[in-house]
């Protein structure tokens, strides 16, 4: 085993210890949460050593790192989230190998993810991002939509065709009422999951939690973690 494996290795299990316990903790089967792999700025040869290691579930946040990697890793049985801010321009090649993506926040996203998919003749899973720190009718500083317009989003990506409305994403907020106050932030979001699937019942994932708070999203309810710095390290700087 390479010492870069053994270091994946190691720091995975120490991550599926977390969510184990937090699964413990809050009566849930460890099958109710699914972990993410972000594996933003790490190159494809760590996503490879990742699938050896069992991981299904991988992110990227950045079409023009995403892409090349993809592409390289696409003889492997992998479930590709896109999970950052994006611009309609890079729509149609996140596209062309995201099997979801977690930061729906807008109409006309809505209606060039759609466009797409059916150029592709693919079905692309996405998730409401939801700004918790978002006045009404404001997108959040680190995108996503305020939480009263998730319905009209919900109703435009049900409707859509090559879209499958799975549920709701959120980050944890840097400013507003939930600075700082992760597990509320997190409970916060399954209210607004339990009224979704009032009216879309098939949307309930709720994607939530990260390195830090992955415990918080996993007894609020979170469906899915996305976890990065706790399993493939600090991160490189960004040139």
């Amino acid at each position: 085993m390479t010492d870069r494996k053994a270091q994946l290795a190691e720091n995975l299990a120490r991550v599926e210890e977390r969510i184990a316990s937090a699964c413990a903790a809050a009566g849930r089967a460890r099958e109710e949460v699914t972990l993410i792999v972000v594996t933003k700025t790490y190159p494809a040869s760590d996503v490879r050593i990742l699938h050896e290691l069992g991981v299904r579930h991988v992110a990227e946040n950045r079409d023009q790192d995403a892409a090349p990697k993809a592409a390289e890793c696409a003889d492997l049985s992998l479930t590709w989230h896109f999970v950052g801010q994006l611009q309609t321009n890079k729509v149609r090649s996140v596209t062309s190998y995201a099997d979801v993506v977690q930061s729906v926040d807008r109409i006309r996203l809505v209606t060039a993810l759609s466009a797409a998919a059916v150029r592709e003749g693919r079905e692309l899973g996405c998730l409401i991002q939801v700004a918790l720190d978002a006045e009404s009718g404001e997108r959040g500083d680190r995108g996503g939509v305020a939480p009263d317009g998730i319905e009209e989003l919900a109703a435009a990506v049900d409707s859509a065709p090559g879209l499958r409305l799975g549920g709701l994403m959120t980050v944890a907020p840097l400013a507003g009422p939930y600075a700082g106050r992760q597990r509320a932030a997190f409970d916060r979001l399954m209210e607004f999951s339990s009224r979704l699937r009032g009216n879309h019942p098939a949307a309930n994932m709720v994607s939530a939690g990260m390195s830090a708070d992955l415990e918080d999203a996993v007894a609020a309810g979170a469906t899915h973690v996305r976890v990065g710095t706790a399993v493939l390290g600090v991160r490189p700087g960004l040139g």
